[in-house]
This record gives C-alpha cells, sequence and structure tokens, in this order.
C-alpha cells in the first residue's frame, strides 16, 4: 500500500515528503490511519544529528501520534479497526523482568518491531526505510505492534490527544510518577518547551504550591504561567539559580527538573535544590554528556535521578492523563500553538528551534 510520508535523509538538511510502501499487519501488528502527530524535540535531535539517537538513513521520524484502526493481525485482541487511539513509543513485550515488576516503561524485551530478517514494515522501491521507535508518526498510515497503543474514547479529539503519547505523557508523569513530589512543595522547572510545560501542569495538578518556569526565551513566559507557573525566570537575563533561589526566600526548591537535555541546565536545577531536594533529568542528553558541578554547591541530602517517559504505564496513564484533560485539569488546548499538515514539518522544526512553540501539530485529511 502506498502512502505519504516525510523521509530524514541527512543531517541537518530538511525532510523530504514522497511515497512509501506500508506493509500489511502481522500477528500482534495494528494498521493506523493517522489523524494527527505533534512534532517532538526528539525527532528534532535526529534531524539536527547531535548523537543522541545514531540512527541509519533513510527514515521516517515521528513517535507522537494518534488515529484511527484499520487493520489488524489475526493474533490483536486489545483494539478492533474503528477504534480511535494513541501510539506510545514505550512498546513493551509484557515478559521481562522490567514489565513483570511494573516498569514497562523500562521494558528490555524488544518486541515492537519486526525481526531484521523479517519484510520491513516501511520500504520504497523494494528498499526498506527504517522506522523510529516503533512508530514513524510523519506518515499517513501507522503499521504499530498492539503493545506500542492503547485505545482511547472516541469522543476526545485525536489532534490533542496525540500530544500525550510523548511529551505529555512524559511530563506530567515525570512530577506524578517520577519525582516523588508531595502537595505543598516547590518546584523550579528548566526549559519551557513541550515537555516542560507538561512538567509544569503536572507540578500544579499534584499540588505544588510554587513553580517557577524557567527558559532562554521571554516568550515562553506566558505560556509557563497558563500552564501553571507562579513565578518565571528568563535565564538569557538573569543567573536561573540566584533567581530561583530569590524566589524561594534563599531555600531553594523541593524539586527541580530539567527538561531540554543539556548538562548544563541539569547543573542549574541540582544547584537551584533546597535541602532533601530532588532534581529529576527528563531530558535525554547525548551519550557523552558530562555532569560536573562544585560538591559544595548541592544542598545536604539532596538527590539526583532520571526519568524515563515519566515512568509510564501508558496504558493506564494516557486514558488517565485525557480523564485530567476532559476535567479542565490538564490544559492540552493550550499544548497546541501551531498547527499544520505533514508538508509544514520542517516549519514545524524551525519554530521549535527559535522557541516560538509549545508543540506543532500536524493533522492528516
Amino acid at each position: 500500500m502506498e502512502i505519504q510520508a516525510a523521509v530524514f535523509r541527512k543531517v541537518r538538511e530538511p525532510l523530504t515528503i514522497e511515497a512509501v510502501e506500508i506493509g500489511k499487519p502481522w500477528g500482534r501488528e495494528v494498521l493506523v490511519r493517522t489523524a494527527a502527530t505533534g512534532v517532538c524535540h526528539s525527532d528534532l535531535h535526529v534531524v539536527d544529528g547531535v548523537g543522541r539517537f545514531p540512527l541509519d538513513r533513510p527514515i521516517v521520524l515521528g513517535h507522537e501520534g494518534a488515529g484511527v484502526v484499520e487493520a489488524v493481525g489475526a493474533d490483536v485482541t486489545t483494539v478492533e479497526p474503528g477504534d480511535h487511539i494513541v501510539a506510545c513509543l514505550s512498546g513493551f513485550c509484557g515478559n521481562c523482568p522490567q514489565c513483570l515488576s511494573g516498569h514497562p516503561n523500562l521494558c528490555t524485551g524488544g518486541i515492537v518491531t519486526r525481526p531484521d530478517n523479517a519484510d520491513p514494515r516501511l520500504s520504497q522501491k523494494g528498499q526498506p526505510l527504517r522506522q523510529f521507535i516503533g512508530i514513524s508518526s510523519y506518515a499517513e498510515k501507522m503499521l504499530l505492534h498492539e503493545n506500542s497503543l492503547v485505545r482511547i474514547d472516541p469522543e476526545l479529539p485525536l489532534d490533542r490527544a496525540a500530544l500525550v503519547g510523548c511529551g505529555v505523557l512524559t511530563g506530567v508523569g515525570a512530577a506524578l510518577r517520577s519525582s516523588g513530589l508531595e502537595a505543598g512543595q516547590t518546584v523550579a522547572v528548566f526549559g519551557c518547551g513541550g515537555v516542560g510545560l507538561s512538567i509544569i501542569q503536572g507540578a500544579r495538578i499534584g499540588g505544588a504550591r510554587q513553580i517557577i518556569g524557567v527558559d532562554v526565551f521571554e516568550a515562553k513566559r506566558e505560556m509557563a504561567v497558563r500552564a501553571g507557573a507562579t513565578d518565571f525566570v528568563n535565564s538569557a537575563e538573569d543567573d536561573p539559580v540566584k533567581a530561583v533561589r530569590a524566589f524561594t526566600g534563599g531555600a531553594g526548591v523541593d524539586h527541580a527538573f530539567e527538561a531540554v537535555g543539556n548538562a548544563k541546565l541539569v547543573r542549574q536545577a541540582i544547584e537551584s535544590l533546597a535541602i532533601r531536594g530532588t532534581a529529576t533529568i527528563v531530558g535525554v542528553l547525548p551519550p557523552d554528556a558530562m555532569i560536573e558541578f562544585p560538591w559544595m554547591a548541592i544542598r545536604p541530602e539532596c538527590k539526583v535521578q532520571t526519568s524515563r517517559m515519566g515512568s509510564n504505564r501508558f496504558r493506564y496513564d494516557i486514558p488517565l492523563y485525557l480523564d485530567f484533560y476532559r476535567q479542565g485539569r490538564l490544559k492540552l488546548d493550550d499544548m497546541v500553538t501551531k498547527r499544520g499538515q505533514l508538508c509544514d514539518i520542517n516549519e514545524a522544526f524551525r519554530a521549535m528551534k527559535a522557541g516560538e512553540v509549545a508543540r506543532t501539530v500536524l493533522t492528516f485529511d
């Protein structure tokens, strides 16, 4: 079956819209008509070649997708044609020690893609195309393992629901699942892009009494305040560590989150902690990144930890977070700063790099 997809071929070069072939669903695979996809910074990292995802090319990027099931393999039990779904890159096997111990986001089973010796899910003129993290949502259709998706209420708007498949799941989960945040505590979020704004929302939902957004772009101030920030630091103008301490009367924050994947911001997050505070690294740093800080810059009994995809159990968490949206507690509408179609993918990357957007959502007719 021929579809249109955005293909990435060369680092720091625009993606091109091309005709590609998508296979039929095998076994536990599901063919989905893509309705909407968010444009996530992880895809931009690949395009810019910053080392986080050293992948073979050509590849179809995108991983924050939602759509409607068109066909299912013979062994699929969780969805059927016509169901509305959200895809999630935390595909899980259900059998490895991490899955069985209640941590499917850390699955080591690796069954969400086809074996290397099988026919590819995506191809072009007989040559295989790589699928990004088992999803590839920058395409008119997605071919997924059923453990890479969750069925959702068909009344929910798919262009908003798509965001919960990655950025919102990661950010809200970092606050509510990974960090150990308690109601009444104080928070600083370093980086107010899509993930950072979702952390702010998760901290607000979790009852934080003070939430400080930190970003180098002044345009993020209004976005952060709408998401729930009580204060904002423009780190292009002010020392963020000093500013966070000033906002907290010198104490520092109980929880600091790094949401970009930048070693300098990780250090700033650590140095902004209060006594017994916790710094949670949410952004994905380059593999060779080194984090250094003066020993005396960190307060007593602090912790530094990482969060992978918001410590999610996405089959449970995505419907839960969509319930928060339905209740007006999770502001997904405000997260969609720009809209476009597949042909606008390169403009979406430009706007992200310029700090103009929380999220661009691309929709498909």
